[in-house]
């Protein structure tokens, strides 16, 4: 597993070198509401959770060796976190023309395979991925409502630790159990990697 992830970490680092940008800020930024369809061909909206206090919105895809190591973590945070008022919902940002096994019905297989006890969203126009600024997979934001917005309040990795889950210090927990405290999120970014996210030409 070691080797794998080296490997992982050397690939990602050289195919990222000719996007790398300096990284701007997202924290306070407003989400608009988005609809998009689920792996069980439901439309869905941050509309449709009535008492949600805010979500956990992870953009991940299927062919990424560092997203794939998330499969169990992210549904032991929506199974922990969505009883709290906090679901979580994983968004798909990856071009399916060229990425043939990011299509809806590998998504399926995938949710399917992984038990997915959250919503797994394909953002075929890339719209979503764009208004949060997301670059790679897997990038975690959570995002809180004040005054009927949605406002964002952490940005960046799940976790330090993608090999080890139970050596991992959860900043996507921290995040939301600060927010629910009514406190001021302590770390609101930091840096996460995975595979990038090519944006098609408009």
């Amino acid at each position: 597993m070691k080797k794998i992830i080296l490997i992982f970490l050397i690939f990602a680092f050289f195919t990222n070198i000719a996007s790398t940008k300096e990284p701007v800020s997202v924290i306070g930024k407003v989400v608009e509401n988005f609809v998009l369809k689920n792996t069980e061909n439901k439309y869905i909206s941050l509309l449709d959770f009535k008492q949600a206090k805010g979500f956990i919105v992870i953009f991940t895809c299927n062919h990424c060796p560092f997203a794939k190591l998330y499969k169990k973590r992210l549904n032991d945070l929506n199974s922990k976190n969505s009883k709290l008022g906090v679901p979580l919902i994983a968004i798909n940002p990856m071009d399916s023309l060229i990425y043939e096994d990011e299509c809806l019905s590998d998504m399926k297989k995938v949710a399917k395979a992984g038990k997915y006890n959250f919503n797994y969203l394909q953002d075929a126009t890339q719209n979503v991925a764009n208004m949060f600024g997301a670059s790679h997979t897997p990038q975690a934001f959570v995002i809180w409502k004040e005054d009927d917005l949605w406002i964002i309040k952490y940005s960046g990795a799940i976790d330090d630790n993608g090999e080890h889950p139970e050596k991992a210090n959860s900043f996507i927990a921290n995040a939301v159990n600060e927010l629910l405290a009514n406190s001021i999120v302590s770390t609101p970014e930091t840096k996460s990697f995975g595979c990038s996210i090519y944006y098609r030409k408009k």
